[in-house]
């Protein structure tokens, strides 16, 4: 993806649909396969996937620059990790409880990341990220290192009950930061439907209760999904303060790979946002001349083996020894002198 704020402005339609859409077939293929491990016991935790979400997801981290942005996803972002920039094999390693990957092993399948990158570790308490990300922006602040930069999130409707997303994001447009929080409204906190979650006409309110501006797409819609997720990251790092992009989706998937969603209704699931995003993406790139039919099925082949060859690779790799690891989080430097 493109490293300098210049490079995605000059971006054509066309290299930008074909490099997300890449994103997304990585993401989708990779969580299939980790679908399939999971129910063959192969992988220890829960299995979370992001099938139906990867335009919203894809199109917001092919808009950071990795580097210089922070962004920080959440369990359905596998499409936005790939598009900000991340192996394939960081993700199979931290799946499969390899010593060679990010977290080394010692953390929950879900909960990596590469600060030093830009891409911060996943938290469970969803909401958490907005604040984190908002204190990320103001150190940057107050280290005078702000300029030019943009951090991110990808939450859903549940998390914007959560108390954190409510003073992170209040805090964020206080201070005018460049925090740009895209809510996938799936349409259930869990199982949860929208209609118990809350009572406001749409969550864009949540945007100007705040002083924030506010962008609805429809996240089945990848080229819209492309254009919105553009402007509000364009916006933020002009210095236009807090975004919030609210996308409508279904996710296609249960909870985690443990649910059967048995709780989603049929007339969901058959209506516009039970559409799949990738089907349609595949549809458009085709219709705008953006890429050929037969380009699409060799990037299917072309992906599918690199996905492979990344979870064999991880299964072959050493686990951790409890005899011969540091578990120190912090070491204290050693000096000459014991009583320092």
């Amino acid at each position: 993806m493109p490293d300098t704020a210049e490079s995605i402005e000059l971006l054509t339609d066309r290299e930008h649909a074909r490099k997300v859409y890449r994103a997304m077939l990585e993401a989708r293929l990779l969580e299939t396969k980790l679908s399939s491990l999971y129910k063959a016991g192969k992988i220890v935790g829960g299995v979370y996937l992001g099938k139906g979400q990867e335009a919203v997801s894809a199109s917001l981290g092919s808009c950071l620059i990795p580097g210089t942005d922070v962004f920080a996803p959440l369990i359905r972002d596998q499409g936005g990790r790939t598009a900000f920039g991340e192996e394939v094999i960081d993700c199979a390693r931290t799946y499969l409880g390899s010593a060679e990957g990010p977290m080394r092993g010692r953390d929950g399948n879900i909960h990596r990341g590469r600060p030093e990158r830009g891409m911060l570790a996943m938290i469970s308490h969803l909401g958490a990220a907005v604040s984190v990300v908002a204190g990320w922006l103001l150190a940057r602040r107050l280290q005078g290192r702000l300029e030019g930069m943009v951090g991110a999130t990808c939450i859903g409707d549940g998390a914007t009950s959560t108390g954190a997303f409510h003073e992170g994001l209040n805090a964020a447009a206080v201070e005018r930061l460049p925090l740009v929080v895209v809510v996938a409204n799936n349409q259930f906190a869990y199982s949860t439907p929208n209609d118990r979650q809350f009572a406001c006409e749409d969550l864009l309110d949540r945007a100007k209760g705040y002083g924030v501006r506010g962008y609805s797409v429809d996240g089945t819609d990848f080229l819209a999904c492309l254009r919105v997720m553009r402007e509000a990251v364009a916006e933020a790092r002009r210095g236009g303060g807090p975004q919030m992009v609210v996308a409508r989706l279904l996710r296609l998937t249960g909870h985690g790979e443990h649910d059967d969603a048995s709780y989603v209704p049929e007339s969901l699931k058959c209506g516009a946002l039970g559409q799949d995003c990738m089907a349609v993406a595949a549809g458009q790139l085709v219709e705008e001349g953006y890429a050929e039919e037969a380009e699409l099925a060799e990037w299917q082949e072309e992906i599918g083996e690199k996905v492979q060859a990344a979870l064999a690779a991880a299964q072959r790799d050493p686990k951790p020894d409890p005899w011969r690891e540091q578990w120190e989080a912090f070491s204290m430097p050693q000096t000459g002198d014991q009583n320092a």
